[in-house]
């Protein structure tokens, strides 16, 4: 079955490519892009499409669930197409986020329970989008998200049909071999960031309700020191922060620093690879170490950039 998903995943995307090339789906760059070449962009749709495949070939599971990844997913690829403003945007996250909560049992729990759960599971999906900005990011963090889930479900705890692992799994290996490259066959786009965003939500959220432990939330260490020191950094500054700039960490490395794309992406590989491997060591003492890390990776941040963030003004 992994045979047939990986090349009906492999000839989805090459499909795409001719759609995209014929429709002129592309990234232009401009002076907030960390690339120099225009490339197609909405190549991140092939997370859709194995979703859609496990759905199909493994007995239509978590139904609320892929019906809230299809309305956040076709609203982020139109959006790749033509910008949709934000307050419609935000209608249609919140409708599939209220559609997959059910599928993660959330509404077993105190109202307020799904509040917060609508705040945090937003934030990581605009921050994923925000980090979505250099080759292989997205794909190769995802990677060692997904490798961290696929641990604690045969490990730790059963909470999840390791076949929706295993196919997201082939799902960004496929985006991987056109992404994560020097020169990009093409980018995630919306539909990419925002759609493997909504999958790693569904599998955090599943999670934490099961296990009832909030300590899991350090599978998104790195990326969230990264965005929330940055909106820290720009009130400082006295920016708006909803206004696309060039300031978190991984952008000062590739345009400041000039450190290649692919480098910077291995090292927000490695880094959250190291920090998985420490906790699956202190696992039971998982708060104890998320906050030892969340202090370590907050202090580095805050070091680099004292150090080059004047390089960026």
């Amino acid at each position: 079955m992994f045979v047939s998903i990986l090349g009906l995943l492999i000839l989805s995307i090459l499909i795409y490519f001719k759609i995209a090339d014929h429709y002129n789906i592309i990234d232009k760059p401009n002076e907030r892009s960390s690339h120099e070449y225009i490339t197609l962009r909405g190549g991140g749709i092939v997370f859709y499409i194995g979703v859609a495949l496990y759905f199909f070939f493994c007995g239509f599971s978590y139904p609320l669930f892929a019906l809230g990844l299809s309305i956040i997913a076709v609203i982020s690829f139109i959006d790749d197409i033509k910008a949709i403003p934000s307050r419609v945007r935000i209608v249609f996250h919140f409708a599939a986020m209220l559609l997959m909560f059910y599928d993660c049992g959330l509404y077993s729990l105190p109202w307020y329970y799904t509040f917060i759960a609508l705040i945090l599971s937003t934030g990581i999906i605009n921050a994923y989008n925000f980090m979505d900005g250099v080759n292989g990011i997205t794909g190769g963090y995802s990677v060692v998200v997904l490798a961290s889930f696929w641990y604690i479900n045969n490990y730790i705890a059963l909470f999840i049909d390791n076949y929706l692992i295993y196919i997201v799994l082939l799902s960004l290996l496929v985006f991987n071999i056109f992404n994560f490259r020097k020169r990009a066959k093409c980018f995630a786009g919306d539909v990419g960031s925002v759609s493997i965003a909504f999958i790693i939500v569904f599998l955090l959220c599943k999670l934490i309700v099961q296990e009832k432990d909030m300590s899991y939330i350090i599978i998104l260490l790195i990326y969230g020191v990264d965005t929330v020191l940055t909106i820290v950094h720009r009130l400082i500054l006295k920016e708006n922060i909803f206004v696309a700039h060039r300031k978190h960490m991984y952008q000062i490395m590739s345009n400041e620093l000039h450190i290649p794309h692919l480098y910077v992406s291995l090292l927000y590989m490695a880094a959250q690879a190291v920090v998985m491997s420490g906790f699956f060591v202190f696992k039971y003492d998982g708060l104890w170490y998320f906050l030892i890390a969340a202090s370590v990776m907050g202090t580095i941040y805050i070091g680099f950039m004292v150090k080059y963030f004047k390089l960026h003004r």
